[in-house]
């Protein structure tokens, strides 16, 4: 674990020349964001580059010339531990830890492991020892393919080593097995928990962005909550739901959820499936960004991605919003233009979730959208019926009214889940009578 390893590390990116760059992101960003992932999790950062190399070497990644040039580096600098952002074979990294007699991680462990620092909930806990798991099981594999070629025989005749790796192969397995029958469990207590909720019910608006886009600010600011909100990346890994009312009375369950990052590692987006379960859903998505980031447009496309990958096409096409955040960090001609550029737009609004600006037009930009969802219908009560007649009046948009001796008749516009809300009193009270 990093946590026993010394607290100087050296990061490096190599760029591919001979791949084309379809992220829109640029070296020095994805050299910066990989130093901020290291730092995410207590680590002094002694030396960064980005190293251009033509191809991948299938040997040591980056060839051997770099491979010697960082040795005096990493020599001089004292650094134990060599973070490569990108996606190393078993073989390339026990070449370069060879070569460099230390400790040589990728960008997957990297992630896993800040994953493991962060996640506090039960559900976060059993993903992330599922992601490792899954990691550590496949490099296993592949990393021990060339002892299994030395088999000589059938059954327990196995090669050397051999009998080792099956165990440690069959713990995992076991491991891995037992992990998925309890976040089946948990699965299985969220789909009672949203049920519950449906029965209430709410509308639910999911907060999704690349990590340190300001989800949780933005959160913070909305609900006055104390969600953790840092200048970090990944500082929220667990969601968290908040009741929000908005301006015209409407309630709705707000979610933060944990952040996308390029190449999230494949073993973290089946385990974090659950705690996207949440924005599969959301009657609204809210796509937090950061507009003052160089590489903004970058994580937009890479974020869409992930959600494309979920299966949420049609709800990015009809059901998100895009929140441009960080206004507050913008020279004063600069935010004026971007606030009345994105007022102008139908699914945009830029604000401030540290200051608060833009915040009013978010919310009724909210009100809108869900406004769009409502139903017309005609709803008829007893005359006598006070409670349910004043809750019809604080909940729905009441278009005309007739009365009788024994009933008060309405034409009414009401959210779908106000319906089923009303649905359930009614049904509530004949029961009682």
């Amino acid at each position: 674990m990093l946590k026993e390893s010394p607290q100087s590390a050296i990061v490096i990116y190599p760029a591919v020349l001979s791949v084309a760059d379809a992220s829109l992101r640029s070296p020095e960003g994805r050299l910066a964001e990989a130093v901020g992932l290291t730092e995410a999790i207590g680590l002094a950062v002694v030396f960064s580059e980005v190293i251009k190399v033509n191809n991948i070497k299938p040997s040591t990644y980056i060839g051997q010339g770099n491979v010697e040039r960082l040795s005096g580096i990493i020599a001089s600098e004292d650094a134990s531990l060599v973070i490569m952002d990108c996606q190393l074979s078993p073989m390339q990294q026990r070449n370069l830890e060879k070569a460099w007699n230390c400790k040589v991680i990728d960008r997957t462990a990297l992630i896993l492991e800040i994953f493991g620092e962060r996640a506090s909930t039960k559900e976060g806990v059993l993903q992330v020892e599922l992601a490792h798991l899954s990691y550590q099981k496949s490099r296993l594999v592949r990393s021990w393919t060339h002892l299994e070629r030395q088999r000589g025989g059938a059954g327990f005749l196995g090669g050397p080593g051999e009998k080792q790796i099956e165990m440690d192969r069959r713990i995992i397995s076991d491991r891995i097995s037992k992990i998925k029958k309890e976040l089946e469990e948990v699965k299985r207590t969220r789909s009672l928990h949203r049920t519950a909720r449906k029965r209430v019910p709410y509308p639910t608006i999911a907060l999704v962005g690349y990590t340190n886009a300001g989800k949780s600010t933005l959160f913070n600011r909305l609900t006055h909550a104390d969600v953790l909100a840092k200048d970090q990346l990944f500082a929220t890994l667990d969601p968290t739901m908040r009741q929000l009312s908005l301006p015209n009375g409407s309630e709705v369950i707000l979610s933060d959820t944990v952040g996308f990052i390029s190449e999230l590692p494949t073993e973290l987006v089946a385990a974090f499936r659950a705690t996207l379960e949440e924005v599969l859903e959301a009657d609204i998505i809210l796509h937090v960004r950061d507009c003052c980031h160089a590489d903004t447009e970058a994580q937009r496309q890479d974020v869409y991605k992930v959600l494309k990958s979920l299966g949420l096409e049609e709800k990015i096409e009809d059901n998100l919003l895009e929140v441009l955040n960080k206004v507050d960090l913008m020279e004063e001609e600069e935010r004026k233009a971007m606030l009345t550029s994105a007022h102008r737009k139908e699914k945009i609004v830029a604000v401030s979730a540290k200051t608060g600006e833009g915040i009013p037009e978010l919310l009724h930009l909210l009100e809108i959208k869900l406004s769009e969802t409502k139903l017309d219908l005609s709803v008829k009560l007893p005359i006598d019926d006070g409670a349910a007649i004043s809750w019809l009046y604080r909940r729905a948009e009441i278009v005309s009214r007739t009365d009788d001796d024994n009933f008060a008749s309405f034409h009414v516009r009401m959210d779908k889940a106000d319906v089923n809300r009303l649905q359930v009193m009614i049904e509530g009270k004949k029961k009682s009578e």
